[in-house]
């Protein structure tokens, strides 16, 4: 069942999503190298603290952490751990919170140090389609419109769309109806209409689209070792467009 949200539900979903995003800018401009994904994890945690926000994540379905950190072929999902970040490493960070009765959540993929022009131009793509997407979440369009500009954009540049994962409605819950593929036809799918909130996230793999989920339950890699890219906005579909959440 999808469930629409009243302007003034929205704006109380603005505060849980500024704080996840503000969070995870924060976190973001701590990645160099030397610095372990651990570390991200007890700030980013600390810093839901200060603001009276319960952490997203942890203990949701029992994921152990507050933060989901996939480096490199990592595609989401990702432990945090003690191993430091090297130079040319790529970082996906995932991070939502909880306040006021309602969730955020938000993701960014960011570089370690120097990274490759390669790895550069998966980050950019993988952003730039996540916009694409946005530009299509309007009252009338179908969620295929969505679904389709982000898997038309990475795919005229060579990427491939995850299929195993998808974005997701967000509201009360974490995840709620519908969920938000990556990739579709045009004019196919639900009529999208104002109320509705969308996390929208493309997955992208540099190589083939199949992921492999590691033994912890969580991690999803690629299956082929190429990387992966990762972001996210919350999104409200309003009679005036599309209205990102998820930002300061």
């Amino acid at each position: 069942m999808i469930v629409l949200k009243s302007p003034q539900e929205i704006d109380r979903m603005r505060t849980a999503c500024r704080i996840a995003y503000e969070i995870l800018l924060h976190i973001s401009e701590l990645v160099q190298p030397g610095v372990t994904t651990f570390d991200l994890e007890q700030i980013a945690s600390a810093e839901a603290a200060k603001r009276k926000a319960k952490c997203a994540f942890k203990g949701y379905h029992n994921y152990p952490s507050s933060l989901c950190c996939s480096p490199n072929n990592q595609v989401v999902h990702g432990l945090p751990t003690k191993n430091p970040l090297k130079s040319g490493d790529i970082l996906s960070l995932d991070f939502g919170v909880y306040i006021d009765e309602f969730y955020g959540d938000s993701a960014v993929t960011v570089p370690v140090g120097k990274i490759s022009t390669a790895a550069q131009a998966l980050i950019a793509a993988t952003e730039h389609s996540l916009y694409a997407g946005i530009e299509n979440a309007v009252p009338g369009n179908r969620l295929g419109d969505v679904s389709h500009a982000v898997q038309q954009y990475v795919e005229k540049l060579g990427y491939s769309v995850v299929r195993d994962f998808v974005g997701h409605g967000i509201g009360r819950n974490l995840h709620e109806d519908p969920q938000v593929p990556n990739f579709g036809q045009p004019g196919k799918g639900l009529k999208l209409k104002a109320g509705m909130v969308l996390a929208i996230e493309p997955m992208i793999n540099e190589k083939s689209h199949d992921v492999i989920v590691l033994d912890d339950q969580w991690t999803v890699i690629t299956s082929d070792g190429g990387l992966s890219a990762h972001f996210e906005h919350t999104v409200a579909i309003t009679d005036k467009g599309p209205e990102i959440l998820t930002r300061i």
